[in-house]
């Protein structure tokens, strides 16, 4: 092929690597998690055992991996590798051998366009006065900007667009020790977050205040691992042990692990969307097992906005759990009416309008032996822009599909997110200005129901004493646990 003839051929991605940019020009206008963390404490080959436990949490970030060591045999040695893309395609046997160590800690990153760059993918590597600092971390921090331009006005210099870089300038630039250098750095951020903080000789672990992120311990023999969600210790042998408190702070050294705290607990407030989105469904946050949870979701949708159907269809593969429990409390089959293509990616953006809606249909079909002269309710986790829900409607309809009823497992999604998730600006959440009907409209189909706020909360389970049962709906009811700013730049930070 000539020059001449590539320059002509339609880019399935733009930027250096395939990745870039993910997001907000996908075909499907999902809600995007950030980041997940990994950690490892006391166990050789930690290098290996935080690439399986990314490649476990692969689906909360694919644009960048990172993995930083450190090696007590050798002179408690740092090294470390990040690259842009995916966590098999970043890593191999050769750098993976070159990050020897009894300790590490990992990240994968999701991002925005525009934030793509390799200088943001973590974990952040820092030289202070005390040696090395590296720091992963999973969410994002509200008052970073007030912080930033304070150090900045202060003389701090900073490397990255990211939130994370904030909290290595606190510690370093503070004159007491690590350790209380670090817990006066964590009070002073606000937001939703799960850190990783590792020097040459201790390994610091703390979520924040409420729990709006997910992070959880366990256990291999005398070592400790740490991640974003526990489906990732099944990959790697470990035993879950609990889940890291709100406001905890662990410390891991060569004495062992202690357990402290940096700051009270707040009202408890796990974000809803780990339980019904972004988590996977073998995971389990806060005791409670996500696909179980979603099952109950299904069920309760049912018993909220029964339909009379032929079939029920989940769209995959967050909603296949509350589909089969729609079905299972209705009585309707349950059938597998849509197929996602795994091997597309997340980054097939063509150069048109035209290639782009073809481009809908490799990423996920409609089985039409299945929904032909079929009354289908379809199940989905959430409703953004409305975009995705009318091209799905669509292909069910073309697929011969005669009733397309919608069926949401979460009340109306109207409110920005600021702890973690890329969400569009409130004016873009279809919700916020329009009525279920309007929704229903727009989106195609000949019915529209959400699951209702107390619905969710009776379903997924949890603290019965505790406000929203231990849970942040802020994206449906408008009550954020901390205090935001609304002109605040909400996408990712981490």
């Amino acid at each position: 092929m000539s020059d001449e003839q590539i320059r002509q051929e339609p880019l399935l991605w733009t930027g250096d690597h395939y990745n870039e940019g993910i997001g907000r020009d996908d075909i499907f206008d999902k809600l995007r998690e950030e980041c997940g963390v990994f950690g490892v404490f006391n166990l050789p080959e930690a290098s290996n055992l935080s690439y399986y436990g990314l490649h476990a949490l692969q689906h909360r970030g694919e644009e960048s991996a990172g993995i930083c060591t450190v090696d007590t045999k050798n002179g408690n040695k740092f090294a470390y590798h990040r690259g842009m893309g995916l966590v098999k395609e970043v890593f191999n046997k050769d750098n993976l051998d070159i990050l020897a160590g009894d300790r590490s800690i990992g990240h994968v990153r999701y991002s925005t366009a525009g934030e793509s760059k390799l200088a943001n993918a973590q974990p952040l590597i820092f030289r202070y006065r005390d040696g090395d600092l590296a720091v992963a971390t999973n969410g994002n921090i509200v008052n970073a900007p007030e912080i930033r331009k304070e150090l900045e006005m202060s003389g701090s210099i900073f490397q990255t667009s990211s939130d994370t870089e904030v909290i290595a300038h606190l510690i370093a630039r503070s004159s007491k020790d690590f350790e209380t250098a670090a817990k006066e750095a964590l009070q002073r951020i606000v937001g939703g977050f799960a850190f990783l903080i590792m020097t040459n000789d201790k390994l610091l672990v703390a979520s924040d205040p409420h729990g709006l992120r997910p992070l959880v311990m366990g256990r291999i023999g005398d070592g400790y691992v740490f991640s974003s969600e526990s489906c990732a210790f099944e990959t790697i042998g470990a035993v879950y042990e609990r889940d890291v408190q709100p406001g905890e702070l662990l410390i891991l050294d060569a004495d062992g692990m202690r357990e402290t705290r940096y700051a009270e607990v707040e009202r408890r407030a796990t974000c809803a969307m780990e339980y019904i989105y972004f988590a996977r469904p073998d995971s389990d946050i806060n005791g409670i097992n996500i696909h179980m949870a979603r099952k109950r979701m299904g069920r309760q949708l049912a018993s909220e906005s029964f339909v009379d159907a032929d079939i029920v269809t989940g769209v995959p593969d967050s909603s296949i759990s509350a589909a089969i429990g729609y079905a299972e409390q209705t009585g309707i089959p349950y059938e597998l009416g849509l197929i996602k293509n795994k091997y597309t990616g997340r980054t097939f953006i063509q150069p048109s309008q035209e290639l782009r809606e073809k481009g809908v249909k490799m990423k996920l079909s409609a089985v039409r032996k299945v929904v032909e002269g079929k009354r289908v309710v379809m199940i989905d986790d959430s409703i953004v822009r409305g975009t995705t829900s009318l091209r799905i409607v669509n292909l069910l309809r073309e697929a011969g599909a005669t009733e397309v009823h919608v069926r949401i497992t979460s009340p109306p999604f109207k409110n920005p997110c600021y702890y973690g998730i890329d969400t569009p600006d409130r004016k873009e959440l279809i919700a916020s200005y329009r009525t279920v009907e309007e929704i229903r409209k727009q989106i195609n189909a000949d019915s529209l129901s959400f699951l209702s706020d107390q619905g969710f909360v009776d379903s997924v389970g949890g603290n019965d004493g505790a406000y929203n049962r231990g849970m942040c709906l802020a994206c449906f009811d408008n009550d954020y646990p901390t205090p935001v700013n609304e002109e605040s730049d909400k996408s990712c930070s981490c």
